[in-house]
C-alpha cells in the first residue's frame, strides 16, 4: 500500500493543482463562478492529501531546499503577500471598499437609514418602520438602519433581509 500511495502522490498533486489553477484563474476573471467556486474550494482542500504524500515521498530532496536562501526568500515572500491581502480584513480597514460589488451594495442598504431604504421596498420610512414593528422588530425611528434594527431586536442582518425579501419588497405580506 505505501508504494501505491507513493506512486500516485505526484500525479494527484499535479492533477489537482491543474484543477485548482484553472478554477482559480476562472474565478479571478469572474468566468463561470457558479461552476468553479465549489470545485475550487473542495478540490483545493483535497489537494492537501497528495501534497503531503508528495512531500513525504520526496522528503530527502525537499530538505536540501532549506539549505539554500531561495526557500527562505520564497516562504517569507509568500507570507508577506498573504498578510498584505488579509490585512485590510484583519484590521477592518477594508470596510466599504473592495470585495464583491454585490456585497458592497448590500452593506450600503444595511447601513443606510430606513427612511432612505424604504422606497426600495415601495414604502416611505414610516410605513417600513410600522411593517417591521408588526413583525416584532424594534424600530425607534426612521433614522435607524436595518443592521441597527436587527441588532436591537436580537436578530441577524440575514433575518431582517429575509423578512424584506419574503415580502416581495412591499413589506405588507408575511
Amino acid at each position: 500500500m505505501p508504494s501505491l500511495l507513493a506512486r500516485y502522490a505526484t500525479p494527484f498533486t499535479t492533477g489537482l493543482f491543474v484543477v485548482s489553477l484553472v478554477s482559480g484563474v476562472a474565478l479571478f476573471f469572474h468566468i463561470g463562478s457558479a461552476y468553479f467556486h465549489s470545485m475550487h474550494e473542495w478540490l483545493s482542500l483535497v489537494l492537501i492529501a497528495p501534497f503531503v504524500l508528495h512531500i513525504w515521498k520526496n522528503w530527502r530532496a525537499f530538505k536540501t531546499y532549506f539549505k539554500r536562501p531561495a526557500m527562505t526568500i520564497a516562504l517569507v515572500a509568500s507570507l508577506v503577500a498573504g498578510v498584505a491581502f488579509a490585512w485590510p480584513s484583519l484590521t477592518g480597514t477594508s470596510e466599504g471598499r473592495g470585495g464583491r460589488p454585490e456585497f458592497a451594495l448590500l452593506r450600503a442598504v444595511q447601513t443606510a437609514p430606513i427612511s432612505a431604504v424604504a422606497p426600495l421596498f415601495g414604502q416611505d420610512g414610516n410605513g417600513l418602520a410600522e411593517n417591521l414593528r408588526a413583525r416584532g422588530y424594534t424600530v425607534a425611528s426612521t433614522d435607524d438602519t436595518l443592521n441597527g434594527i436587527a441588532e436591537a431586536s436580537g436578530k441577524s442582518a440575514s433575518d431582517i433581509a429575509g423578512v424584506l425579501a419574503a415580502s416581495g419588497g412591499s413589506g405588507d405580506s408575511q
